[in-house]
This record gives structure tokens, sequence and C-alpha cells, in this order.
């Protein structure tokens, strides 16, 4: 699935040099359930954009599938990102002015998809995550925990490869972050999925088959053999 080699990323502040990522080195095989943890600023959410064709390394190699995302024209990453890597984000970045049916359709609108099949498709990944009733109601109307399911769904109703997740549960509480853990880790098992999440929760990171510490943009992992 993905190989990274001497992955670097720096960025000029000023006239201060900063290191995200320092000769990182990852195998992520298909199927994996990788949890990636670290202090703030030391290189998390940036690795993350790197897996998910976002940002470019400063240099290095980031091959996902053979192809190696750090060369292709943007025109091509765009499509990879469209069709083979689903994303859910801390904030949810919902619409506030469309339907839950309507947020989870725009990610079927840039691959063509006509406009029945978006809605029923729409509908479908709706309901495999507990909001088949809730399809016309807008963000606002919902908890945060539905809005996060809608965000879930939104990023798996393409069918992608790959699910990347940044703090997906960072602004729920105890009781709601263990009800959309669980319905990721039903998502990837049920269909397959390469999971990858950052993560500052270490009780999410205890039931992780691999977790990835990065510290001043350097990276180690570890097998969780209590997973």
């Amino acid at each position: 699935m993905y190989e990274l080699s001497g992955v670097t990323k720096h960025y000029t502040r000023g006239k201060t040099t900063v290191h995200a990522l320092d000769g990182v080195d990852l195998t992520i095989a298909d199927g994996d359930r990788l949890v990636i943890q670290g202090p703030t600023g030391g290189g998390k959410s940036t690795l993350l954009q790197m897996l998910g064709a976002l940002d470019r390394p400063s240099s290095g190699r980031i091959v996902l599938d053979g192809t190696d995302l750090a060369t292709l024209p943007e025109a091509r990453l765009t499509r990879v990102r469209s069709e083979s890597i689903g994303f859910v984000f801390q904030s949810f970045n919902l619409i506030p002015t469309l339907t839950a049916q309507e947020n989870v359709e725009t990610a079927l609108v840039p691959l063509g998809v006509k406009a029945k099949e978006r809605r029923e498709q729409a509908a479908e990944a709706l309901a495999s995550v507990g909001l088949g009733e809730r399809l016309g109601h807008l963000p606002g109307e919902m908890s945060g925990g539905q809005q996060q399911r809608v965000a879930i769904a939104r990023a798996l109703v393409k069918q992608p490869k790959v699910l990347l997740a940044d703090e997906p549960t960072g602004n729920l509480d105890e009781s709601t972050r263990d009800e959309i853990m669980d319905v990721l880790d039903r998502m990837w098992k049920e269909l397959g999925l390469t999971f990858v999440m950052v993560t500052h929760d270490s009780a999410i990171a205890r039931k992780a088959p691999r977790v990835a510490t990065i510290r001043k943009g350097r990276i180690t992992v570890k097998e969780n053999a209590s997973a």
C-alpha cells in the first residue's frame, strides 16, 4: 500500500527553518490500522497530509500502490484524492447549508456519478453509520457525534482504499468518542480499509495494532501486543 522512504518536509518561518518531517521511513500494508501520536508540532498532521496527497515532501518518496505521489502532477494527485482516499477531520468540515445527504453527495460529484445514483449511494452510506432517518437534516440540527457520522459517510461513500482521520474524536465527549470509534472500527473491518489516524487519545492508541510516534520529525513504530 504505502512505502515512505527518506521523507522530509521543511518550512521556512522568517529566518527559522522548521523540520516537520526529518527522514521518515514507513511501510503501511493493505488493511493496516495505524495510529499516529506525538507532541503538538511534532509532525503528525504533516505526515497525514503527505499520505493524503494534500502536500508534497521536500525530499523523499511516498509510494502508494506503486505510484510515487511526490512526483505526480497536480491533476493526478487530485484524482488520487477523489478516488482512493477518504478524509475525516476533527472539525467535521460539513457544509452548513447542505443536508446530511447532500453533504455526502459532494464526495461523488468529482467522480461524475449521476444525480440519482448519488442520492441512492449517499442514503446507503448514511444508513450504514446509523443516520438513515437524518438524510434531510442540516449540520446545525445534529449533535457533534451525528455530524462526525455524516463526515464518515462522506469519506466512505466513494469506496476508497484508504481512510485518513485527523483527531476525529477531538471535539467529542468520552461516550460519543467511543461510539465514533466503534463506527470507524466496524467500517475498517467490513470494507477492508487501510486506516491511519492521528490522535492524542492514549485510550484509542492502546487498541490499535500499530502505533507510530513522531517527535521532532522523526518516527518510531511499535506493534501493540494488547490490541
